[in-house]
């Protein structure tokens, strides 16, 4: 469903903030959170998902509307998200109790026809949003809901804009993604011969130019050469990291819109948008799934391990960040900004880890299982083009397999030479087919290592 709001602006750099009246402090529960492209949602069945560990469902009513209840059957505490879709509502797989879009339970098949359905027999609901191709919740009381604070990007909705979109579940807090992200400094290291080159390593001019309850305005420009333009830098709280080239007057714009939702203390999920009025025509062409896996992927993997890593052992050490990091003023402005931003506003958290304060950061066992690198259940589960593209290999190397071996039958069975020299060719044919769905098959599953 589609809902007409106004958009709060991602604003030039010589202007403030948009702050309504009735915020002046952060809460996270009065924010509104991604969840997932649109085109990533499934029709038929629910989407489970969470959010600070508390889990939700999505599904949509016999309408398309969006419907998001609390993942938790008030019955016996089964997942909803488990169940199936009928007629619009949520059955639960344990006993089939039905759900609405509200969250009012509407069936119970253990109760006799004139019985009235309890009244406590219902879910929390809340708001969500279609806009820009993206699915929102807000995390607070559906009447709470400031549909003006979707942090969308106005580049998105100019003529001729394209976007390259991607999504991933990360091994680590959202607040690790964010300050990976928000450091450009890291990019020509770490992704070297991927999309830049450890020769354009050097000092960076960066700026805070605003700092509130909203997020942090910045941005910096290589010192390499004289004169560089600026590149423009914000993190709007709580989700989005948003790197702009271009000044709104200047025919010609890119941009980077990199959003994230905290699923848990150990894991956040990511949703990508490569932007810009100026891509080419083999780029607009490319399915989604090439783009992913030549590019995308290997660039979050090749800092995952990293940041795992990274983030184990400042809780090993059990310090807060201002005794262990030696930050540079030529690189890490706005990854100290940030996590000075979570000391000041950071307090109404579930958990986070700022700069010099922290809040419910020890690694729970949970974490210790993770596993750092896993392309097939981080990314190629979850998005739809990989996914269905995945399939559709797996069945052509299963088929290609089975042609071939009937074809090697005929071979073997004939005593024509000219049909058994076909039937050889035909087999051969398949089986080298087979191993090329074999390779692209593995480059759903297989992660990328930078060793």
């Amino acid at each position: 469903m589609t809902l007409e709001t106004k958009q709060i602006q991602v604003t030039p750099i010589n202007s403030a903030f948009e702050t309504l009246e009735s915020q002046s402090e952060f809460n996270w529960r009065k924010c509104w959170y991604p969840v997932c492209f649109l085109q990533d949602l499934p029709i038929n069945r629910p989407y489970s998902f969470s959010l600070y560990d508390e889990p939700f469902v999505l599904f949509k009513n016999t309408d398309g509307e969006i419907t998001c209840l609390t993942d938790c059957c008030p019955h016996r505490a089964a997942r909803l998200s488990d169940g199936q879709i009928i007629d619009g509502r949520i059955e639960c797989l344990y006993h089939g109790w039905q759900f609405g879009q509200d969250g009012q339970c509407l069936h119970i098949p253990q109760l006799a026809t004139e019985a009235k359905i309890p009244v406590s027999a219902c879910v929390s609901s809340f708001k969500v949003i279609e806009r820009q191709g993206m699915i929102w919740i807000w995390a607070g009381e559906v009447e709470t809901a400031v549909d003006e604070l979707i942090p969308t990007v106005p580049d998105l909705d100019k003529p001729g804009c394209f976007n390259l979109d991607y999504m991933r579940d990360l091994p680590y807090d959202q607040s690790y993604f964010i300050e990976n992200v928000i450091d450009p400094a890291h990019i020509p290291i770490s992704h070297e011969g991927i999309f830049s080159d450890r020769t354009e390593a050097q000092p960076l001019e960066m700026e805070v130019l605003e700092s509130s309850h909203q997020g942090i305005r910045g941005r910096y420009r290589k010192t390499k050469k004289p004169n560089q333009p600026w590149h423009l830098l914000d993190f709007v709280a709580p989700s989005l990291v948003l790197y702009r080239i271009g000044n709104g007057h200047e025919s010609k714009f890119w941009g980077s819109a990199l959003y994230s939702i905290p699923l848990s203390k150990n894991r956040c999920r990511v949703l990508v948008r490569n932007y810009s009025n100026f891509f080419d025509f083999k780029t607009k062409l490319m399915p989604p799934w090439v783009d992913h896996i030549m590019i995308r992927n290997k660039v979050l993997e090749g800092d995952m391990p990293i940041v795992v890593e990274q983030k184990g052992q400042i809780e090993r050490l059990g310090k807060n960040l201002q005794e262990l990091y030696l930050p540079l003023k030529t690189s890490d402005v706005l990854v100290v900004a940030y996590r000075k931003w979570l000391d000041k506003y950071g307090s109404s958290l579930p958990f986070y880890q700022g700069y010099s304060t922290a809040k419910n950061i020890d690694s729970s066992e949970d974490s210790q299982h993770l596993k750092p690198l896993d392309r097939f259940s981080q990314h190629t589960l979850i998005c739809n083009s990989c996914s269905q593209a995945y399939k559709l290999t797996k069945r052509l190397q299963q088929s290609c397999v089975g042609v071939a071996i009937a074809f090697a039958a005929i071979a073997i069975l004939t005593d024509a030479s000219g049909i058994k020299i076909a039937a050889v060719s035909a087999a051969v044919a398949l089986i080298i087919l087979a191993v090329m769905a074999q390779r692209l098959k593995t480059q759903f599953e297989d992660s990328y290592s930078r060793h």
